[in-house]
């Protein structure tokens, strides 16, 4: 052995071998530390460096994952990661009091007090914080399963929305009254003041033509109050998306939502409404203090981009049937701007409780914009053809009539519920187009019959909100159109913009960028659809954020059905069983978890 050895060294081979074995020790370390962060498939997510938003200035910070924990009680489903391999998060409660009801975007107290105007109701704008929330929203005292609907509508649990202050406010109008452990509502309101009911029967005796149901499906409330307007359309089959700011009146979205009828938070400030171009069929509002005639007539501006044309707008407010000088006033610059903007008065009435209501119509033709005498205001210039509302400023133009791709004036859908299931007024013309679209019906209305209603784990007589996170063509929704939901049909930022043809089918929905929070309440949704949306996210933002807002939106006992890769399921089952979510896979490719009512003991720093 001496010998080779000396033998060796003699013919220098030794900066060789020494070189060779430097070579694999690096190996050895680098396979090493690749398996380590593999492992774990939620550490390696949360390190991957994700592109900003394109309207923030900056990206928003990835949570760095707190210590694991090991008291999850998932079951383990085939498929799926195993429990005990699964990475869990060391969740914590938010601490302050006021984030049992938080919402990100519209409670950042920093960004609202640095504004150097609140005159445009700036401050109950959207504001969303540069980190996303790393902590779980507390229940409230006393919390529990919610009033499952149809008596939702008419009574809801008090301890789930605490809020007193509306009660009194409002106590003499009917709103919303205090009945031992309940909330009722008496179906009462500002202009209801001989009942929602007979309210509506007023406005379809005021205008016939408007046949609720029929003609008029989609209806957008503004200023709803606790949308007791919306809830009782529903009896005539018209969906209406009711809205309101978050203001000194206190939860009153909060208190539409949990009575199950559709709602959101929303303000006319500054910036368009997040709903596409000639959507709504008719707009309401019954003394929903919004000032019309502001900024020249921005607001009614914004009402003409989003109302159909030949939609109408009904209007019961003071201006309308009181003659003081200030109302005369509002009702004087009402008349200059609708003449402006082509509008006719088609209907004008009082209610035998002396309420007066004023009806318009939107135009049908350009022609009344060319006879102007005067060029204002302007139509807008929309050199792409493309609906843009997302964080976009108030027009000071009016938005032309739609066309479809042969240069016609598109017609009104047909009547409801017809227009379920014909080709909608927005969808190209092209033979492509339409398959595809009648292909998609067809595969929801199976997939929804086959899978999700027949054989998913979910307990449909406890859904009554649903929201679609990804819409496509609201396929989903008409699928469900039978059972007594609703479905708010989210139409992601950084996917083709559908909404227009989602509006027409009959439905309601908003565009939304799922890197940044809901503008709704806590605890708002029974049912939470995502077909296919994370490939979207995943460059942009953490899906661990994403998870958070999940968890805030949806009530306890409520769903999430995640239709996607089995990779992407792999990556959110560790995520929601470290929330004490039941979660089952199916087909593998349905992934069904279920929030219960656990919460961290202990709260966030």
């Amino acid at each position: 052995m001496a010998i080779l050895a000396e033998d060796f060294f003699k013919e220098r081979k030794y900066p060789f071998v020494f070189t060779l074995l430097i070579l694999l020790v690096c190996v050895a370390f680098f396979l090493f530390s690749f398996s380590s962060t593999t492992s774990n498939p939620v550490a390696f997510y949360s390190v991957i460096q994700h592109q900003a938003p394109p309207h923030h200035a900056s990206k928003p910070k990835v949570q760095e994952l707190p210590p694991k924990v090991t008291n999850v009680t998932a079951e383990e489903d085939q498929g799926l990661p195993p429990e005990e391999d699964a990475v869990t998060i060391d969740w914590k409660l938010c601490k302050d009091p006021q984030n049992v009801d938080f919402i990100p975007c519209l409670d950042n107290f920093m960004a609202i007090k640095a504004l150097k105007s609140r005159r445009h109701m700036e401050h109950r704008e959207r504001h969303c914080p540069e980190t996303s929330l790393h902590c779980l929203l507390p229940l409230p005292k006393g919390y529990k399963a919610p009033v499952p609907w149809p008596k939702s509508r008419d009574k809801i649990w008090y301890d789930n929305v605490p809020h007193p202050k509306l009660v009194e406010y409002k106590k003499d109008q009917h709103w919303v009254v205090k009945s031992g452990e309940y909330l009722v509502f008496p179906g009462g309101g500002t202009q209801f003041k001989e009942g929602v009911d007979h309210y509506i029967e007023f406005i379809q005796k005021t205008l016939p033509a408007i046949k609720w149901g029929k003609h008029t499906r989609v209806v957008l409330d503004v200023g709803c109050g606790v949308a007791s307007f919306g809830g009782y359309l529903l009896d005539k089959n018209v969906i209406t998306m009711s809205f309101a700011p978050k203001d000194e009146h206190e939860a009153q979205i909060q208190f539409a939502l949990e009575r199950g009828i559709p709602a959101t938070l929303s303000v006319i400030g500054t910036q368009k409404l997040t709903f596409p171009d000639n959507g709504f069929d008719l707009i309401h509002c019954a003394r929903c203090r919004v000032h019309w005639d502001a900024d020249g007539g921005k607001p009614l501006f914004e009402l003409n981009r989003i109302l159909r044309p030949g939609g109408f707008f009904a209007w019961s407010a003071t201006p309308v049937y009181r003659d003081d000088e200030r109302d005369q006033k509002v009702w004087n610059a009402m008349v200059d701007i609708t003449k402006a903007m082509c509008w006719k008065v088609v209907a004008k009435a009082h209610d035998s409780s002396g309420i007066g209501l004023v009806i318009y119509q939107k135009p049908t033709s350009s022609s009344c914009y060319e006879k102007r005498k005067e060029n204002n205001p302007p139509l807008c210039e929309n050199e792409d053809g493309k609906n843009s509302s997302w964080y976009a400023r108030l027009n000071s133009c009016l938005t032309p009539l739609p066309v479809d791709d042969k240069g016609n004036l598109q017609s009104w859908p047909k009547s409801w519920p017809q227009r379920l299931t014909s080709k909608p007024p927005s969808l190209p013309t092209d033979s492509v187009s339409k398959d595809k679209f009648f292909k998609d019906s067809k595969r929801w209305s199976e997939l929804v019959s086959d899978v999700y209603v027949n054989g998913l784990p979910i307990n449909w007589s406890s859904v009554r909100n649903v929201m679609d996170m990804n819409a496509g063509y609201a396929g989903f929704a008409a699928a469900l159109v039978d059972l007594p939901v609703w479905v708010m049909n989210v139409v992601p930022i950084d996917v083709p913009d559908t909404l227009s043809i989602i509006m027409d089918r009959g439905f309601i929905g908003m565009y939304h960028d799922w890197c940044e929070s809901f503008s709704t309440y806590p605890r708002t949704y029974d049912l939470l659809h995502s077909s296919f949306l994370f490939k979207y996210l995943e460059p942009r933002c953490d899906i661990l954020d994403v998870a958070v807002e999940i968890d805030r939106i949806l009530r306890p006992n409520g769903y999430l059905v995640v239709h996607d890769s089995m990779e992407m399921l792999n990556k959110l089952t560790p995520i929601l069983r470290s929330l004490h979510w039941s979660v089952t896979l199916h087909q593998d490719q349905f992934l069904v978890a279920r929030k219960g009512f656990w919460r961290p003991t202990s709260s966030s720093d």
